[in-house]
């Protein structure tokens, strides 16, 4: 019924790292499956907080819709959600971007050759280019 003293020496050092073993585990699954992601979904809402700009359509944490009309700065935004209506808005209660504006870029095609492109798109537009006709403005 007694166990030896040598015995019971060596099988405590093992069962203490043993008894670790499934905290280890456990941290480890929770780090998979529930800190990494909600780490990269924080990281997202972060990069899309900083990328908006004017007429931008947002939604704030409150459900309250409306269009981004100017950024006053780093931590307000003033939206227009009804027509005539402006409200200062603080820039970490947006909860999502609706829909976004294409930033002015000098890498895209000028007013005139932008025209040109979509001219180009139209059904029959080449022909009436062709023959001089002028397309319905």
């Amino acid at each position: 019924m007694f166990v030896s003293p040598a015995y019971a020496q060596a099988g405590g050092a093992t069962a203490g790292f043993e008894a670790f073993l499934p905290l280890i585990l456990i941290f480890v699954v929770f780090y998979f499956l529930l800190i990494r992601p909600q780490q990269k979904k924080a990281k997202q809402h972060r990069e899309m907080l900083g990328a908006i700009r004017r007429g931008d359509k947002i939604v704030t944490g409150g459900g309250i819709e409306g269009t981004v009309t100017k950024v006053i700065d780093d931590g307000v935004l003033q939206v227009e959600i009804a027509e005539g209506i402006k409200v200062r808005v603080q820039r970490g209660m947006v909860a999502t971007v609706l829909s976004r504006t294409e930033p002015a870029n000098a890498n895209e095609p000028s007013g005139a050759a932008q025209g040109a492109a979509t001219e180009r798109k139209t059904p029959g537009s080449m022909l009436k280019n062709l023959l001089g006709g002028k397309g319905k403005s």
